[in-house]
């Protein structure tokens, strides 16, 4: 459009003369309350095991992780994603559906002492697996098999699990085909009908989760993943994969990961909207944090940057390791 032949005296450098003035007319907003802060929990007391390649970032105990949380929900963040670092492994992930277990026991902790953080419970079973794939394996003359139907039942068992314990929101991140519906019926047989179902709906396969696997301890042993997760080519199969999501039950659906698909975060939001997240991955978090340790970029002006993108391309929960000091710096500086 030629804004300049409409509209002769259209000057906008003059709304942008003070910050003021700037948030004024700001068309996207970021704001604390639309972030979650993941956190990866192991068994202890007084643990905080550091994530080498993401700096800033822990395996924690619970006691270590309440505390963390409590101060992330103090500067104004109203959510937390769990990840559970199990104390044995095995093929079936027993720990990942045990009552006793360490994202059970979490979950358990912060219920009591904050009882209105939301908790929202990671549903996988890579890090409870001895071989680190995300379902039931198979292996026969053709490589490591990952099989969908049987993967559905032990998916179901930790979703549920972790209700028991009382998770505010289950969120399936395996990519098996059916989990969203087979998790809805267990959970509505059981009486936690109410209890709401975050699918990471459009979960591509992406070299951004390196610095997650070596947190979670979930790198596979063998093959990889990209048999079950998506491949980044693929735009109109993650409409689909949406679309397959909500039809099962899906309450909220999840793009992953963000910066390099935000065009799909737009599209999703736009084609169904529904209540979209976007994920920003370990390996986004982890280039900004490295490249501002070395001075190379200002740390605090590209998260601020990269998470508005992420809320313009329509995002409208961001689950994010920078949660903590992104509401720090927005409430020292609105965004």
């Amino acid at each position: 459009m030629n804004v300049h032949g409409l509209f002769p005296q259209y000057r906008p450098r003059r709304l942008r003369q003070t910050p003021a003035l700037r948030r004024l007319v700001a068309e996207t907003r970021l704001s604390a309350s639309q972030l979650v802060l993941p956190f990866f929990a192991r068994a202890g007391k007084k643990l905080r095991v550091p994530v080498a390649s993401m700096p800033g970032v822990f395996q924690l105990s619970p006691d270590e992780l309440l505390r963390d949380a409590t101060a992330a929900h103090q500067a104004g963040v109203p959510a937390v994603m769990l990840f559970g670092i199990p104390e044995r492994k095995d093929e079936q992930a027993s720990e990942a559906y045990a009552k006793t277990g360490i994202v059970p026991e979490t979950i358990r902790l912060l219920k009591q002492e904050l009882p209105e953080l939301i908790i929202i419970a990671d549903v996988c079973l890579c890090e409870y697996m001895s071989h680190g794939h995300c379902g039931v394996i198979h292996q026969d003359a053709r490589g490591t098999r990952v099989l969908n139907d049987p993967s559905l039942a032990l998916l179901a068992k930790s979703s549920l699990c972790y209700a028991e314990a009382g998770a505010d929101i289950v969120a399936p991140s395996d990519m098996m085909d059916g989990r969203v519906q087979a998790i809805r019926q267990l959970l509505d047989r059981s009486g936690f009908e109410d209890t709401p179902i975050l699918s990471y709906a459009a979960k591509f396969a992406s070299a951004f989760y390196g610095p997650f696997r070596d947190a979670a301890e979930s790198t596979p042993k063998s093959g990889d993943r990209r048999g079950y997760q998506m491949d980044a080519a693929n735009a109109e199969e993650a409409l689909r994969e949406v679309a397959l999501d909500i039809r099962e039950g899906a309450d909220m659906v999840m793009v992953k990961p963000a910066l390099a698909y935000l065009d799909l975060i737009y599209r999703v939001k736009t084609e169904f909207g529904y209540p979209t997240a976007a994920y920003a991955v370990s390996g986004e978090y982890a280039q900004i944090k490295a490249a501002g340790q070395l001075g190379w970029i200002n740390e605090k002006a590209l998260f601020l940057e990269t998470h508005l993108a992420m809320r313009r391309a329509g995002a409208d929960i961001i689950i994010t390791y920078a949660a903590a000091d992104l509401a720090r710096w927005l409430k020292e500086d609105p965004a």
